[in-house]
């Protein structure tokens, strides 16, 4: 009992000290983790703020080519008036001014065509169109992005002006889409590793994207469970451009960080997973050498009790020569049987041994008939076989009545000497139950599974040897179970031994 108990605390101290090591390494762990999280999402935000601010400079510049159109179109306005006063105007008006308006014009081409598409009049056209007459096909959608101003000639006569984007807007323009162009590929392919997704105004276009991992042929559900967690994670950005319209720029933490985040969880299953593998094999080394031990044990005992076990048998045989009214000698006759099978139980443990059908009835009434004549008169032993039709299993005989003997000494030991020991065998389908009572002091619930270690013993003297033997027989040699079923304070213990058919 002590040696069970120092083995239990020295376990106890040394999973505490495991648990200790675990926990300050997994704390460690966990703040460095936590630490580069933070740092990894300041980067992100940092990052969210820098797209922000190019999103708002982007508007700006936006706003602003708004307002050159804007001012574009009043001055074409103007230009119309002009066309109109100068070319249809009263002839005493001043024309200088006007004159003057038209001539600085150098950048905006303008068509004047009648009521019959007709061209009137152009300035700052293309050389190739400087010939044609007519306002149609190629010329005419080429001036078709905006409605014309219509100059009134006469009361109930117009003529047309038409007019396109300035060469310089044209120009700045194109600079700006690329810019637009620039800035959602800048945002996709990032340098903070930064998943992203650029769509339009309802999030179902997805115009760009950078730092996932996707194949060519990734279909739309694919990119909605892609912005469904990135909305979840971050709000999206949202940018205007002149001529794209509303975008949406979705992102969400990098595959570094979510990767960091369950690394203490990680860590802690490989830690475990380690300890487990060293524990079972440390388990089956120990018990290895523990049924080396048994083995060698059991075999010496088995060979230096075989010497003098050979000198008695002579002597018996001596005595009943000399004596032949011996009575004694029938007596040791009986004693050396016993101890040759107790000998043949030593010399097979640590062997495979040999299973034959044999008589369960039979092997209890035996067994109990023994252990009957050699204890107390005050221990009731009682047998209860459901049926008198023999019960045959495969068994070896010596090494399982070993086991009975060793569950009714135990159970004799409980009663000090005196009470009831009931075995009872129970049939079933597949399985025969056999169970070893007694009305002794009982087992505490918490060393249900103990009693079964090697050195546990509740007496001063025990070496707690007998229900592991017991336990190795069942388990290793007949592929049973044996555990306590059932046991209570003063009331009692019941032992039950599971064998197949």
């Amino acid at each position: 009992m002590n040696l069970y108990a120092r083995k239990k605390r020295w376990k106890m101290v040394l999973a505490v000290v495991a648990l200790i090591i675990i926990g300050a390494s997994v704390y460690y762990t966990n703040s460095l983790v936590t630490q580069f999280a933070r740092e990894e999402r300041n980067q992100v935000r940092m990052w969210a703020d820098a797209v922000e601010r190019r999103a708002s400079l982007m508007k700006y510049q936006e706003q602003f080519f708004v307002e050159l159109r804007n001012q574009e179109r009043k001055r074409v306005e103007l230009l119309a008036e002009t066309y109109r006063r100068v070319l249809f105007g009263p002839l005493d008006e001043e024309l200088t001014f006007y004159l003057e308006i038209i001539s600085n014009n150098t950048s905006i081409p303008v068509i004047i065509v009648d009521a019959d598409n007709q061209i009137i009049t152009h300035q700052n056209l293309d050389i190739k169109y400087h010939d044609v007459s007519m306002f149609e096909g190629e010329l005419r959608d080429a001036f078709s992005e905006y409605d014309p101003i219509p100059i009134q000639i006469s009361q109930g006569v117009y003529q047309q002006l038409y007019y396109r984007e300035s060469r310089i807007f044209t120009e700045l323009k194109q600079v700006l889409d690329d810019l637009v162009s620039s800035f959602l590929l800048d945002i996709a392919s990032n340098s903070s590793s930064v998943p992203v997704i650029v769509t339009d105004s309802s999030a179902a276009q997805v115009l760009q994207y950078g730092n996932l991992n996707i194949d060519t042929d990734t279909d739309s559900v694919f990119w909605l469970e892609q912005i469904s967690l990135m909305r979840s994670e971050n709000k999206p950005i949202e940018v205007s451009f002149l001529d794209h319209g509303k975008t949406l720029i979705f992102y969400k933490s990098s595959p570094l960080l979510m990767r960091m985040q369950f690394f203490p969880l990680m860590q802690i299953l490989i830690i475990a997973l380690f300890l487990l593998i060293a524990y079972l094999l440390f388990s089956y080394a120990r018990r290895s050498e523990q049924n080396q031990v048994w083995a060698g044990m059991a075999k010496e005992t088995a060979h230096q009790i075989g010497t003098p076990l050979s000198s008695l048998m002579a002597w018996v045989e001596l005595i009943k020569l000399n004596h032949s009214d011996f009575e004694g000698a029938q007596e040791m006759e009986k004693d050396i049987a016993r101890l040759e099978t107790i000998t043949e139980r030593f010399s097979k443990i640590g062997s495979e041994p040999v299973l034959i059908p044999t008589d369960l009835n039979k092997l209890l009434d035996t067994t109990v008939n023994y252990l009957r004549t050699r204890t107390s008169k005050k221990i009731n032993y009682v047998l209860n076989i459901p049926h008198s039709v023999p019960i045959i299993i495969p068994l070896n005989e010596a090494l399982f009545q070993w086991v009975i003997e060793n569950l009714c000494k135990n159970a004799i030991d409980a009663i000090d000497g005196h009470g009831k020991i009931l075995i009872e065998v129970k049939e079933e389908a597949k399985n025969i139950l056999i169970d070893v009572s007694d009305t002794g002091k009982g087992i505490p619930k918490s060393a249900f599974k103990s009693v079964f270690e090697p050195g546990y013993t509740s007496k001063r003297r025990g070496w707690g040897l007998g229900l592991s033997l017991a336990k190795r027989i069942v388990r290793d040699y007949h592929k049973g179970k044996i555990f306590v079923r059932t046991s209570a304070t003063n009331e009692g213990t019941t032992f039950r031994i599971l064998l197949r058919k």
